[in-house]
């Protein structure tokens, strides 16, 4: 079965590029790459436990295992060594890509308390979107009973943008609910 936010990208949002930026072909359309959920894990150093839940956490939001990321430089003011586990992050892809963006956009954002929309202002100047979540609670795969603790997450949306207009506009008609 097909993503339905695929079939919206293919049937509806590649055509109102084209007309709006004046495209010669279907392929200079700007497309969705990847999307990257990022979640630090600051008490894992004193609690490997935390890591574990912070994990399992990212398998159910997700539905693909987490890489556990290490730290690559020593800080002292933070006790931290090299090499340490400090979160975990995962790279979704195609169908998986499209299934998350979808709940994102469509279940989990209109969840957040007193939610107006998301800031178009985080751009990074190449095409490419972040966004910080700041609880797991807001999907509604997450058992309330069972979280230990409120972790925030960040979410990285790659386009092959060349530009934040193209982007933004991808974005939009894709569903993401910008503020005015």
């Amino acid at each position: 079965m097909a993503p339905r936010l695929k079939e919206k990208y293919i049937n509806e949002v590649v055509p109102a590029l084209m007309d709006k930026f004046g495209y010669d072909n279907v392929m200079q359309a700007p497309k969705i790459e990847k999307v990257v959920l990022n979640m630090g894990v600051g008490e894992a150093r004193d609690n490997p436990k935390a890591l574990e839940s912070a994990v399992s956490e990212m398998i159910t939001i997700s539905g693909q295992k987490p890489v556990i990321t290490k730290a690559k430089k020593s800080v002292s003011n933070f006790k931290l060594r090299e090499g340490m586990s400090v979160g975990c992050k995962v790279t979704l892809r195609g169908t998986k890509m499209y299934f998350f963006l979808d709940k994102l956009m469509n279940i989990a954002l209109p969840r957040v308390r007193d939610f107006r929309g998301v800031q178009n202002k985080s751009f990074d100047g190449r095409g490419n979107f972040a966004l910080g979540i700041k609880e797991q609670l807001i999907f509604p795969e997450i058992d309330y009973d069972k979280v230990d603790k409120i972790r925030g997450m960040d979410v990285i949306i790659t386009t092959t943008a060349n530009t934040d207009e193209e982007a933004r506009e991808l974005l939009k008609l894709m569903g993401m609910p910008f503020t005015k």
